[in-house]
This record gives structure tokens, sequence and C-alpha cells, in this order.
């Protein structure tokens, strides 16, 4: 039967009403305020490894004062809570599929707290490493969750922004680190370090308050078959009914086509598919492991851990200098990182990231070059000192803009539902190990080469991450979870919105 002239008439005003919605969803979208609350809720949990990074960096000179250990021993403490943080990240994935994403935050929140209260009532060297090695568990654990909750909750338009909030919160969490450094300098020695690692208890407990307020993940729920939750979930993450229908139908499928759908699943069969990919999956984990060691490899945590050692081998001695140094620091990266946050869903991942990492590696030339003037010179001149403080500033803001925020938002974006726990995991799990490795090797490395020689190793690394970003990232900007694999599998799919607009053409 042809339609009538009237049908058609409705249907072309319905294309149109269709066409010119998604016009206003992509110029005026707003930002869903309970998305926005939980996201940076779950966030939070990153304030932890950026504390402990912050803090470190000023804790070590007067732990090595007051319990009289050498400088390797030191590299020991400071690096073995970066790989202690491999069992927390590679048990994180099983385990949110498990008990779920919302539990598993508070579980990295309690393992944190126990190793920081550890950590400030030490009695020797051997206890306080213990204490950061239960720290370090916990650190594992949030820095998997927080990313892929985040990731699981918000809408493909805010992905990018809201996803960036953890490396937002390690900074944040670093920044703090240098104030209380700064704040807790003059303290007697003895107690000021256990007061600046004590101190950390606080948002732990903080942040296992507020996962009550939070709520479970809707593409958690629907793997597990709890479709109303989900449904109720998204309904208040979505900014209308219609959006909430669409991204519910959308994670319903995924579930179904990934999973069996019932609630007996917990994840099994996972790392068959990990350990034996399809070509999709295997493009995915060479990504994710790809730009998670990279963003290690570049120095970035090791930086920070020994501006302090690297700005007195400049020949600034006097401590309160020393840290106020490190606030500057944390001023910029602060300030970096939250303009990354504002602009990743505009511009996409991939012209950040190349951006950051190209500043990344001429700002650690800079560095070496000013070092390398400063060891051979008696006199120390002012400006040689001033370049190398402006180059590492200009090093840790070029990675807040790209490498930092960007690992976090794709290791959590580009897995399907059934594998994303467990591969981000396993992806953070070598982002730790490489962290771990450069800390408890730089110092030593360092006085081999010297810390201009180190720097140009570094810059290097950055260099051929460049390339690898260049060749083997895709954008994902503005793309749902459910559609961002099929720039992994070299076939287009058709977004719900392109879907319906075809169907309304049909008619």
């Amino acid at each position: 039967m042809d339609p009538t002239p009237n049908t058609v008439e409705a249907a072309g005003n319905q294309l149109k009403e269709t066409e010119s919605g998604v016009a206003r969803t992509k110029t005026n979208a707003g930002i869903n305020k309970y998305a926005l609350i939980c996201a940076l809720l779950a966030s939070t949990t990153s304030i932890l490894l950026g504390y402990d990074i912050g803090v470190m960096s000023g804790a070590a000179m007067f732990i090595r004062e007051d319990l009289n250990i050498s400088s390797s021993r030191i590299e020991i403490l400071v690096g073995i809570l970066n790989v202690s943080s491999l069992i927390g990240s590679l048990s994180s994935g099983k385990t949110s599929d498990w008990i779920g994403r919302r539990y598993t935050i508070v579980l990295a929140a309690a393992t944190f707290l126990i190793g920081a209260l550890l950590m400030s009532l030490a009695p020797s060297y051997a206890y306080l490493l213990a204490g950061r090695i239960v720290a370090g568990i916990g650190v594992g654990y949030s820095l998997m969750i927080a990313p892929v909750y985040t990731a699981e909750l918000s809408p493909a338009a805010q992905r990018g922004m809201l996803t960036s909030f953890p490396e937002v919160f390690i900074v944040f969490g670093i920044l703090l680190g240098y104030i209380v450094n700064y704040a807790l300098a003059g303290l007697p020695r003895g107690t000021n370090w256990r007061l600046m690692l004590g101190i950390a208890a606080a948002p732990a407990v903080l942040i296992g308050i507020g996962v009550f307020f939070m709520p479970e993940s809707p593409r958690w729920l629907a793997m597990k078959g709890r479709l109303d939750e989900a449904r109720r979930i998204m309904v208040k993450i979505s900014d209308s009914p219609e959006e909430a229908e669409e991204r519910f139908s959308e994670i319903t499928k995924a579930a179904e086509n990934d999973t069996s759908g019932g609630s007996n699943w917990n994840g099994q069969g996972v790392w068959r598919e990990i350990i034996k990919p399809t070509r999709p999956v295997r493009r995915m984990l060479i990504s994710a492991i790809g730009i998670n060691f990279f963003m290690q490899a570049s120095g970035n945590d090791a930086v920070i851990y020994y501006c302090p050692e690297i700005f007195k081998a400049a020949g600034i001695h006097n401590k309160k200098t020393l840290f106020g140094i490190n606030v500057i620091m944390g001023l910029a990266k602060t300030f970096f990182v939250l303009v990354s946050a504002c602009l990743l869903d505009r511009f996409g991942r991939r012209p950040l990231l190349m951006l950051g990492s190209i500043g990344q590696a001429l700002s650690l030339i800079v560095l070496g070059l000013g070092s390398y003037f400063l060891a051979h010179s008696e006199t120390k001149p002012l400006w040689a000192v001033v370049a190398c403080i402006v180059a590492v500033c200009a090093y840790v803001s070029s990675f807040s803009i790209g490498l930092g925020p960007i690992t976090w938002v794709y290791s959590s974006e580009i897995f399907p539902i059934r594998l994303r726990a467990q591969a981000a995991g396993l992806a953070i799990s070598v982002n730790r190990l490489v962290s771990g490795a450069v800390s408890m090797t730089f110092l030593t490395i360092s006085s081999k080469i010297t810390f201009a020689g180190m720097f140009f190793v570094l810059s290097g690394i950055v260099v051929v991450g460049t390339v690898f970003f260049y060749f083997f990232l895709p954008e994902t900007k503005g793309k749902s979870l459910e559609e961002i694999g099929a720039l992994f599998a070299d076939k287009p799919v058709p977004s719900p919105t392109v879907e319906k607009e075809q169907e309304m053409r049909d008619v």
C-alpha cells in the first residue's frame, strides 16, 4: 500500500524534528549534574595516589635523615608502592566484575586507609615498607575502578572530560601533598614525615563515606541481568527519557552480545580471550598497554618524586625553597590538567595527546641541557637554575595536557563491556610496573649517567611514544562505548541516531 501524502508529510516533519534534536544535542548539550557528581565522587579515589606522589617527594628527605638510610633504600621505599599496586590493579577487574564497581571503590579506600595508618605509626623501615605495600594495593584498585566506573556512567558527548577527572584528582592530590610538605617541614624530625603520611587516611575515610551516595554502574547491572535497576539509574544520568531509553537499549544489546546477561556472570572466560585475542581485541590491548607503558616510561612520576633531589643538584639546598618550587610545579600541573579536561570533548584525544607528548620531549631536552650546564659550572648561574625550573614546569604541564588524563580516558573506553574491567586492569598493571621500575632506578641510573643524561634518555622515549600514538591510537571523541569497538574492527557501525534517521527516510 502506497503511503498517503499526510503520512509522508508527518514522517518528514518527524525527521526534521529528529535532525534538529540531534543538532541541539551536539551544540547545546549540558552536563548531567547527577552524572557529574558521581564522576567526581568516583574520581576522588585517585587523590590517594596523587597525595602519595606529592608528599613522598618531601617526606623521603626527612625519612632518610630520621631513619639514617641510604639512597637505594629510599628508592625501594618510593617505588614499592607502585610495584605493589600491581596486585590491586590485576585483581581489580575480576573483583569489580564480581562485587560491582561501587563496592570496589570502597575496597580501594579501605585498603589505602590501613596502609596510611601503618606508614604513619611505623617504628622502623620494615614496618614503613609494609605500610606502603598495603597502600599500594589500594592505589592499584583505585586507578582501575575510577575511570571505568566514570566511563560507564558518562554520556558520549562528555565522557572525555568526566573520565579525565581521575587525573585531575591525581594532580590535585600532588598539589595537596606539596602544600602539606611546605606546611609541616618545620616540625621536629620524626614527627613531620609521620604526619605527612598519616594525613592520607582522611581522604580515604571521606571516599568510603561518599560511595554510599553513588549508584552502581548501569552497564555492570545490565551484565548481571538487573535491567530494572539499570534503567532507573540510566534515567537519572540522562537529560531526557528519550536519551535514557536510547542509552539503555545500547547497553542491554551489548550485554546480551558480550555476556550471558545472567546474575551468575562474574567475568569468567575473560582472561582466555585476553591471552588468545581476536584481531580487534589484540589492537585494543596494544593501544591500551602501549599508552600506559609510555605514560610512565616518560618518567613523570619519578621526576615528581625526586624533584627536590634534582634541584639540590642544581644548587638549591634550602628545604623551604625546594618545597616552594614543588608548589609552583603543582599549580602548573593543576591548571593544565583542567584545561585538558575542558578541551578533550571539543578537540578530541589525539590532538591533545600529540601536543602534550611533543611538549614533554622538548621540555626534557631543555632540562637536560640546563642540567648539563649546571653540572659543569662552578658558579651555578641563576639563569640556568631558572631555565631548569621552567623546563620542569613545562614538562609536567605538557604531561597534564596529554598523557596524564588521556591515558585514563583511553584505557577505560576502548574495551567491550565483557572485557572492560579486567583488560583495563591489565593495562594499568603495566602502568604501575613501569612506574615502579623507573622510580626504583631513577637515582641509581642518574648517578651513573648524570641527571642530564637521564633527561635525554627520557626525551628519546617520549619521541618513540609520540610515533606510537600517531599510528596506533584512533580518535574516540563523541562515540558511545558500544560504538568504539568498530574503530578497532575496521568496520563502521551506525549510531542509534543514524539508524533512527534511516528508518524515517525509509518511511
